[in-house]
Order: C-alpha cells, then structure tokens, then sequence
C-alpha cells in the first residue's frame, strides 16, 4: 500500500483526493445488478414518496420517514419525478435520487465493498484507532434530472468532537464535469469553522432543523473532482463540497459510505443519524 503515501499526502492538504482502481470490472457489475435487484423489488404504489433535497426548505426535515431510513434501506425520490400530488411522472427506475442508508449492512454485495481489506487498510494508514461505518447511500444522479447538492461540509450532518470523519466515495461510472461532478475547496477542512448544523428538535413539531449559518461561498472556490469508473474519492468530513445538476445524457452513479473515529471523539447525540438496536455503528476492523 506505499503507493498510497502519494495521494494520502494531498488527502492531508486539501481534504479531498481521487484514487483511482478501487472497484475492479467485476464488482462494478455486481453493483449495478443488486442496485437494478433493489430497484425492482420497490412497490411504488405501496411506498412513501419521500423526496430528498439540500435546500433550506427541505421537506424532509419534517418526515419521520428519513429519520426512520438511517438503520434500514430507504428510497428517496428526485423532486422532479412527482406530481403536485405525489404520483411518479416518470419510470421508476430513472426516479429515484437516492437509496440509503444501511446498504453497507443489508446488502451481501455492498458489505463485500465496504468492508474490503483495501478499504480497512486505508483507514488504518489515515490513523482511525476503532473505525466505524455509520451509513450508506447509493445516489443515482440520473440523466437530466439528477438535482444538485448544496455546498456543505458532512459534519454538518454527522457532528464529532473532535473531528474524526471520513467519506468514502465510490464512482460507479466515469464522473466529468458535465454529468454532474463533485466539487471541492481545497484545504476548506482545515480553514473553515462549523457555523451551521442539522440537529434533532427533541419534541418540537420538526423533528430536526438546522442551527447556526454557513458563509456564502464563490464559484471559483471550488475545483472538479474527475473520476474514472472504479474510482474512489476520499473526503474529510470537514472539506467543503458540493455537486451540480447532471444534465448530461450520461448517469453518474456512486456508491459512498461515511466512517467515524471512536476512539476518544465524541458522536452528537443531536445528530440526526443514532445506532439502534437493530443496527448499531458498524466496526470496520471487525467485520
């Protein structure tokens, strides 16, 4: 794993590296047949039409649904697939946004990757002592309708003290710049403070919203993140990112996974994503 040093040390700078080869041909396809698997196993006519959205207005905020996905897989729908009235307007299969958040744990296929020893030998070189995988998510960035994602930081999210928080992000297509790319700020996970975070009300009539504010960030901030197929994208938990709308004829489909730090940090019990006793934080190095 030498070879690693390389891209751990612009890791270490600018919160943010590609590595490319982490998903061979072979498990590229078995991805995509269990994601196609899941898919079709969806009863649209007897699932709620959750959707998923990064904007300050999110109607998720209040629904009991997406609190609910965080130990179980959850389908969340592309907002420009529904009608006023919650009916789908396009086929199910190019509707959803994305699928989470417990695939790394009830899927026999995404388990095998996530739980890699590729995988846990990153880690380790990044120094996490107890590693522990906390959700998952497949996002479909589908031709034309994949919406975009805000510029956040995932701590924002998923709050630690002190800040032991990694995403693993794995491109299951080649990812360009037209098809809808990440985008990052190079060095923000070390200049930029949490100002702004996404907690749990605790009683009031949302169950979550959001404290505090983020500054307005410039454009020109932020640099592409290209992948070739197979690719992995390791992201600080503290690294501004965001994504635009894929409006390219092309998917750009990822499968992504977050991992925190046990050992001597501190997991936000406001937090919208707790263990449960069906399924608690998943160690790494065990499994």
């Amino acid at each position: 794993m030498e070879y690693l040093q390389e891209y751990l040390s612009k890791f270490e700078e600018e919160g943010c590296v590609v590595i490319p080869g982490f998903l061979c041909t072979n498990e590229l396809q078995e991805v995509k047949n269990e994601i196609s698997r899941i898919v079709n196993d969806l009863d649209t006519s007897k699932h709620a039409k959750a959707t998923f959205k990064t904007t300050n207005d999110q109607a998720e905020l209040h629904n009991a649904y997406f609190l609910s996905s965080a130990d179980r897989i959850g389908y969340f729908f592309e907002e420009d697939a529904l009608d006023n009235h919650g009916n789908l307007i396009i086929s199910k299969d190019r509707s959803l946004n994305k699928i989470g958040h417990s695939l790394h744990w009830d899927s026999s296929v995404f388990r095998k990757i996530s739980f890699k020893p590729p995988v846990k030998d990153l880690v380790r070189r990044l120094g996490f002592v107890d590693p522990a995988i906390i959700q998952s998510m497949y996002i479909f960035k589908h031709p034309r309708i994949g919406a975009k994602v805000t510029p956040h930081t995932d701590r924002t999210f998923l709050y630690s003290e002190p800040c032991k928080l990694i995403g693993l992000w794995f491109a299951i297509e080649e990812v360009t710049t037209e098809n809808g790319c990440l985008w990052y700020i190079p060095g923000s996970h070390k200049t930029e403070n949490i100002t702004r975070r996404m907690v749990r009300t605790h009683g009031e009539r949302s169950l979550l919203k959001f404290t505090g504010e983020q500054r307005n960030f410039a454009p020109e901030e932020f640099v592409p993140v290209l992948v070739p197929a197979g690719g992995l994208v390791l992201i600080h938990g503290q690294v501004v990112h965001k994504s635009e709308r894929n409006l390219s004829a092309k998917p750009r489909p990822a499968y992504t996974f977050h991992v925190i730090d046990m050992y001597e940090s501190d997991y936000s019990g406001d937090n919208w994503l707790q263990p449960t006793t069906r399924l608690p934080f998943t160690k790494l190095y065990e499994n």
